[in-house]
């Protein structure tokens, strides 16, 4: 599997008046070969994840994670940090970091990686890539800036939100604990600090953590089948990451991620958009109801809904993870092979 580093000066883009540049990488097969229709999938983070989320593996696993898997199988995987995640910059004032401001970061990424393709300047080993089919995917936060991007932007020949309501995303919480009541606060609202109270571990321990040190809120995020070492690494810092940082991690959010938790805070971007939508959730997830999606997009004629079971909301990490993948994976090929109708 080849991985190259792609750094984007989004500067103009974003109009903060500041140099500014986000990091992805892209995953290619090393026998890759562009085909008529070649699908380029582009991968967007979770707030407290980096763009490594799409590429790390899980022990005893090897290939690259998420993205090497579907190189494996002939796409072109790009994994991509937000601004002020993992590598990408972070303003001086990151009150000024909008779900806009974010979107048009991103799109200025997945336009230079796209130009780079097909001018096949990312590496000589990569033939062109003239015309491809072109899939956003989001997990979480980034399944909300992929809905704002393709509403505003048109972007993507399909997006795939992944563990994100257009309606109203909800923490999932342990049968007979109360739900996390969080704050309606709207679009463009920002707090001073993002609230981790919420995943707030309890009071930590003077040693190593340990399970006891996970917040509640971990029941939602990891299924009870996930190693508990990986599930404590993940969640007793998360998301204000301060110790030593797991590959999938980053140690900031952008402070506009709490609003995205409010009902219908990007509605109108979800029902501007009109190419295929795949709503795929786990189990345990925060789409209360993900039979209700479809009608948040009512500009699209094809929009699929996929439950994956054993699963909760940090999808890659779970034991079903291939299945989600394979589901995804067969839902963009089902994208391309419309373009040639």
């Amino acid at each position: 599997m080849q991985r190259f580093e792609v750094r984007t000066d989004v500067s103009g883009a974003v109009g903060l008046g500041e140099h500014l540049e986000t990091s992805a990488t892209v995953v290619v097969a090393d026998d890759f070969t562009p085909i008529e229709r070649t699908v380029v999938c582009f991968g967007f983070p979770g707030g407290g994840y980096s763009r490594g989320y799409f590429t790390f593996d899980m022990p005893g696993a090897t290939g690259g994670g998420e993205a090497g898997w579907h190189a494996s199988r002939g796409w072109i995987f790009v994994a991509c940090d937000h601004l002020s995640i993992g590598d990408s910059d972070r303003p001086a004032d990151p009150t000024r970091l909008t779900f806009e401001v974010l979107a048009a970061a991103n799109a200025a990424t997945v336009a230079n990686v796209l130009a780079a393709l097909r001018d096949g300047t990312i590496s000589t080993s990569i033939p062109p890539v003239a015309d491809p089919i072109v899939l956003g995917i989001g997990q979480s936060m980034g399944g909300c800036l992929t809905i704002v991007l393709q509403g505003q932007r048109q972007t993507f020949d399909g997006i795939g939100i992944l563990g994100y309501s257009s309606i109203h995303t909800v923490l999932p919480m342990p049968p007979g604990t109360p739900p996390i009541q969080m704050p309606a606060l709207p679009r463009g609202t920002m707090p001073p600090l993002l609230d981790a109270s919420a995943f707030a571990s309890p009071t930590p321990s003077s040693g190593p953590p340990t399970a006891a040190d996970l917040p509640i809120t971990t029941w939602g995020f990891h299924y009870d089948d996930v190693p508990q070492d990986v599930v404590i690494n993940d969640m007793v810092d998360y998301p204000n990451r301060r110790g030593p940082m797991p590959e999938w991690a980053t140690s900031s959010t952008p402070l506009c991620a709490i609003t995205m938790l409010s009902a219908g805070v990007v509605a109108h971007e979800a029902s501007l958009i009109t190419v295929p939508v795949l709503v795929a959730v786990g189990e345990r997830d925060v789409c209360p109801d993900p039979w209700m999606e479809p009608k948040a997009y009512k500009g699209s004629t094809d929009i699929s809904v996929f439950v994956c079971p054993t699963m909760s909301h940090m999808h890659n990490f779970a034991s079903t993870r291939e299945r989600f993948w394979t589901r995804l994976h067969s839902w963009g090929e089902g994208v391309a092979a419309q373009r040639a109708v």
